[in-house]
């Protein structure tokens, strides 16, 4: 096992940890059916620490796909 292999397992696991603390953006197949959430227009912002987590998981995804592309170019 390779250094860079260790470090995508890292991220790898930060980017589910991540993820998984998002908290969901809209309510799916059920809002649609029963016809919840019919605020179209309205303004929704992240704020505080959702925003935050949003942040970190974009970096870290980032981080991740430059790792990737820069090691197979050099293999």
């Amino acid at each position: 096992m390779q250094w860079y292999d260790i470090v995508f397992l890292v991220i790898g696991l930060i980017i589910i940890v991540l993820s998984l603390l998002q908290g969901g953006k809209s309510e799916g197949a059920s809002g649609a059916i029963t016809g919840g959430g019919m605020n179209i227009f309205v303004k929704t912002k992240e704020r505080g620490s959702e925003k935050a987590i949003t942040i970190l998981t974009f970096i870290f995804v980032a981080i991740f796909m430059f790792l990737a592309v820069l090691i197979s170019s050099l293999q």
